[in-house]
């Protein structure tokens, strides 16, 4: 049996972010991650948006995390020279009964620490982006995008400058705490046993089975998991507008809105489609709510423009109808279990949010 210091399963982004922080702090690391790669699942199938932190609720762990994590990412993209561009929001009220949420939106980003946020009469966000039709609207400067990808390479990068290892290939496929540290079965072409004393669970949607799988882990504190699945449709050409443009939030979600990527393609999306099993086919028929969304504050979207991109998939702790869900993240003093730490429910802003919770994941390491 080999031993190590610490295991995080898990080479999505916060995995990757986790492993740096603690092999940057001394500590012995290896990744084990059952794809054949890094970021295979929902760190590669997200907006790829860097959120500002408007609408967590006051506190929350999203909240704190998404702000903080904004800052981190900013510096952290310049100095690494990850590619992203700061291009503001624009939250845009199509009524009179949408005019009068923007105050309260507003309210609610101050509260978490947003900066600049600013509520526009319609003339000055129709100058800042001509293609837009809207009633009033209210700019986020702090919101950019991100090269996903590229930023888990630099992650990975520093882990493995730092002497972390990354295992591809290698499931985690049951565990058990023995004299207050873990023995680890990892499956795959070269199966082995591992005892840690550290095990940061990072596994996104499959953290919850990753937990079950663990010998000792208290199973009332285990969340049932639920699949959230987001579908993106793509616009052909570029987009017509320079910025991200969101509706007034729907309830279950930010309504449809319009992202850009750093090749200036617009995408629509995500819609919320609660499955029951991981599928990431897009039904293009979906589409059709689409055009009447969008063409609200965009009226000049023609029919058969859209077509369909791909489809990501949020780890929800909570079912279809149930209040907004937190960030759940676990340490000993919350299951009782010397050297574990359960990150759940780690979906948007978890990637805005990654080296915040890195940060977070490494003080409790400490703390026990």
């Amino acid at each position: 049996m080999e031993e190590v210091d610490c295991v995080v399963v898990g080479a999505g982004v916060v995995g990757l972010a986790v492993a740096r922080a603690l092999a940057q702090a001394g500590r012995e690391v290896i990744i084990l991650e059952q794809a054949e790669g890094i970021g295979t699942e929902t760190s590669s199938r997200n907006s790829e948006v860097i959120h500002a932190g408007i609408y967590y609720p006051a506190n929350s762990l999203m909240a704190r995390f998404c702000v903080e994590g904004r800052r981190k990412l900013y510096a952290y993209c310049a100095e690494k020279g990850v590619p992203h561009i700061n291009c503001g929001k624009l939250i845009v009220a199509t009524n009179a009964q949408e005019d009068a949420m923007l105050a309260g939106i507003k309210q609610r980003a101050e509260t978490n620490g947003v900066e600049g946020m600013r509520v526009l009469t319609a003339a000055e966000a129709i100058e800042m982006e001509p293609n837009l039709s809207c009633t009033s609207a209210l700019l986020s400067p702090a919101t950019g995008i991100i090269d996903s990808h590229n930023y888990m390479v630099a992650l990975q990068g520093d882990a493995e400058n730092a002497g972390a290892v990354l295992v591809i290939f290698s499931p985690m496929v049951g565990a058990r705490v023995v004299d207050r540290q873990i023995e680890i079965d990892v499956g795959g072409t070269d199966p082995m046993t591992l005892r840690c004393r550290l095990l940061v669970n990072s596994a996104g949607l499959h953290a919850p089975f990753v937990a079950r799988g663990i010998h000792g882990m208290p199973q009332d504190r285990v969340p049932t998991e639920y699949f959230a699945k987001g579908n993106y449709f793509t616009l052909s050409g570029r987009s017509p507008f320079s910025r991200l443009i969101y509706p007034v939030p729907v309830p279950g979600g930010l309504g449809v809105h319009l992202t850009v990527d750093l090749g200036g393609q617009a995408r629509f999306g995500p819609d919320v489609e609660w499955i029951d099993a991981i599928d990431y086919t897009v039904d293009p028929s979906r589409s059709d709510s689409f055009y009447d969304a969008v063409r609200k504050y965009w009226p000049g979207l023609k029919d058969g423009a859209l077509q369909p991109g791909y489809a990501g998939i949020r780890p929800k702790t909570v079912p279809r109808g149930a209040p907004g869900q937190d960030f759940v993240v676990q340490g000993p003093q919350t299951h009782g279990v010397p050297g574990l730490i359960n990150l759940f429910g780690i979906e948007s802003p978890g990637l805005t949010a990654s080296l915040a919770i890195a940060d977070h994941v490494l003080e409790i390491s400490r703390t026990g």
